[in-house]
């Protein structure tokens, strides 16, 4: 078949890359365009954009998927189905009728559960057992098309989500392929997606990464799983802000919620429940370090984090 593919990040990328690998050509590699990054708000291209050049295919980046220039330019390639992954642009009616079949999405959970930006760090956030990865025919809705397959894993007790996705963009890879072969073979049609369990991702942001030390101490420990790598878990002293790395959970119940415990070998938070030992946090303009380095190191020493 006649493809183009439409994705951003780094867990795009494995899709991309087994597409090239397949017998179907790639017509178009849609991608965000460069964004500014770190203090020097430099313009850098997405990973699938590197990806795709470093491959020799054609890169199309606009600012909107929908304008008049975009669907012109995507009607011209007479393209027979687009492979999305982590695109970032929703899609209206005319963007969707650009390709004959129309545009497949692989999303990162078991729709109609986590519709939505990050479906893996909700299911690690909630406390999911299992999670997966479902393709289907895109529509107006927020991942409401119909499916036409799913592949499911068990998230690992002490997995994050920047580690999960790196699992799913695998499994997706291989899904997306076994996708296309059942469209195009005809013996795979899509069907209507339960309305029953929807839930919904929406995208995380810096905020939504801070700690509440008066939580459990196994949702504090999901919530700092599923905000690693991004956006980042964190607290503060004296509103100094402090990134978090995941946690373990010790058998002490003697803290209160945010204040520590220090010796020699390590840091213990309390929590609304047991205390959680840290193993590494970033303070504010300073790389990763070992916590019980780091509490050693201060010049006053700490007694808790913020708690509010």
């Amino acid at each position: 078949m006649k493809l183009a593919f439409a994705g951003t990040p780094a867990v795009a990328v494995e899709t991309l890359k087994a597409l090239i690998g397949s017998k179907h050509e790639i017509s178009l590699v849609i991608t965000a365009p460069p964004a500014p990054r770190g203090r020097s708000k430099e313009l850098i291209p997405s990973e699938v954009e590197v990806f795709a050049k470093e491959n020799n295919l054609e890169v199309f980046s606009p600012v909107s998927i929908n304008s008049e220039e975009s669907l012109s330019h995507l009607k011209s390639l007479d393209l027979d189905l687009v492979v999305v992954v982590a695109y970032g642009q929703l899609l209206k009616p005319a963007t969707l009728a650009t390709a004959k079949i129309g545009w497949v999405n692989a999303h990162f959970s078991l729709l109609p559960s986590w519709r939505g930006a990050a479906p893996a760090q909700a299911a690690i956030i909630h406390g999911d057992e299992l999670t997966g990865v479902t393709t289907f025919l895109l529509d107006e809705g927020m991942d409401t098309g119909p499916v036409f397959g799913q592949v499911t894993t068990p998230i690992k007790d002490e997995e994050t989500s920047g580690q999960l996705l790196s699992r799913l963009a695998t499994l997706g890879a291989d899904l997306i392929l076994k996708t296309l072969e059942g469209i195009e073979d005809g013996s795979l049609k899509p069907v209507a997606q339960s309305s029953v369990d929807v839930s919904h991702a929406t995208k995380l942001l810096p905020k939504d990464g801070k700690i509440n030390w008066q939580n459990p101490a196994l949702a504090i420990s999901r919530k700092i799983r599923g905000c690693t790598p991004a956006p980042g878990a964190w607290t503060s002293i004296d509103s100094a802000r402090i990134e978090i790395a995941p946690v373990e959970i010790s058998d002490s119940n003697e803290l209160a919620p945010g204040i520590t415990l220090i010796s020699k070998n390590e840091v213990l938070v309390g929590t609304g429940s047991f205390a959680v030992r840290l193993s590494q946090v970033k303070p504010a303009g300073k790389g990763w370090m070992n916590a019980a380095d780091w509490a050693r190191g201060l010049r006053e020493p700490i007694t808790g984090f913020d708690n509010d």
